[in-house]
């Protein structure tokens, strides 16, 4: 049940030896190399589970190939999680960061290793069977990230991530602008959406840390029921800005149980069981949260689609490049370009043009 990755595709191998010298100079008890499995969630940075007979460690580093802004950025990301561990305990310890590109010819940082569950396309057998402990289960999920959301910035020291208000338009903005940089042959334009998410453009609703991916894959649970979560995992696009935004990024791949064929065959965590809160009723547990109603909160559920769209679009430009032969991601071009159908379809029903 526990997650202990696959072995290494052989595009991501990592040459033991460099490793190894690294390790064993700034950690004691490295003894000799370890076993080297690859875990399978992620499509972007690639996250490796190095076990020893009695020692456990994860490795973090930027995939080959061209590398896109501060996602990629594995010094910034281990930064951040040293910075937020003591106001926001479900980060994992980092125990070392290599920041020149010598050893694995990218820099990279290695972290302890949480055992715990994640959930993935389906809940195992055993893991919350009842509609009633689903959702409990997705109660604490979501709880996380509101507890996120409450952290102190200035106390974190983080607040530099930020670059003030104005974050949601930047977001819209700069996803526009990676849209059309990561167009291939043959993927729609995504105007009209790009030109509707221009004009609806919400103003922030504070400034507070955000995660950026936050999905269940993205977190570890307890082993033994309740299942609370224990960890939040791949903060590679943390920054500071606007939480509702946050929200909508996330809920990008919340599929329900009446979405169409094509959402369910993206599903990729178990949302559209009974037990689930639906997309609107996570709005309203938001906003009792905020103590106030999510103003249009289908706007960022837009922006959310398009997002993930540019984000799948920008690894199929690499696949496209010859830059990553990594079978899953065979469909990416084809899944931004239905997340593009999905978001005219949303204006439709609203009857924008």
């Amino acid at each position: 049940m526990l997650d202990d990755g696959r072995a290494v595709r052989a595009e991501d191998n990592l040459p033991i030896d460099a490793l190894m010298s690294v390790l064993q100079a700034a950690l004691p008890g490295i003894d000799g190399p370890p076993e080297l499995r690859q875990f399978p969630g992620g499509a972007s940075n690639l996250t490796y589970l190095l076990r020893w007979p009695d020692r456990e460690l994860v490795l973090r580093r930027p995939p080959r190939g061209r590398r896109v802004g501060a996602a990629h950025d594995m010094v910034r990301e281990a930064r951040i999680l040293r910075a937020l561990r003591p106001h926001f305990p479900l980060v994992p310890e980092v125990l070392l960061v290599c920041e020149d590109e010598g050893p694995l010819g990218a820099p990279f940082f290695v972290m302890e290793r949480l055992r715990g569950i994640i959930l993935r396309e389906d809940i195992p057998s055993g893991v919350a069977d009842t509609p009633e402990a689903q959702a409990a289960l997705c109660g604490g999920v979501l709880d996380a990230l509101s507890a996120l959301h409450a952290v102190d910035v200035e106390a974190t020291g983080l607040a530099a991530l930020g670059k003030g208000p104005g974050y949601a338009r930047r977001q819209i903005d700069g996803w526009s602008a990676r849209w059309r940089a990561a167009r291939t042959e043959g993927a729609p334009d995504a105007e009209r959406v790009m030109a509707w998410l221009d004009a609806h453009c919400p103003e922030d609703s504070a400034q507070r840390l955000i995660h950026g991916d936050y999905r269940f894959d993205n977190v570890m649970l307890a082993p033994t029921a309740p299942h609370p979560v224990i960890g939040v995992l791949d903060w590679e696009m943390a920054t500071v800005g606007c939480p509702l935004m946050d929200w909508g990024a996330s809920l990008a791949y919340w599929v329900e149980a009446e979405d169409d064929l094509v959402m369910h065959m993206m599903r990729r965590q178990p949302t559209q069981l009974p037990g689930m809160p639906t997309r609107a009723q996570i709005w309203a547990r938001v906003g009792e949260r905020r103590g106030a109603p999510v103003d249009d909160p289908q706007v960022y559920e837009i922006y959310g689609l398009f997002r993930l769209a540019a984000i799948l679009q920008q690894i199929w430009a690499r696949v496209v490049a010859g830059h990553t032969r990594n079978p899953a991601f065979a469909a990416f071009g084809d899944s931004a370009a239905y997340l593009i159908l999905r978001c005219e379809g949303l204006l439709d029903a609203r009857g924008d043009r």
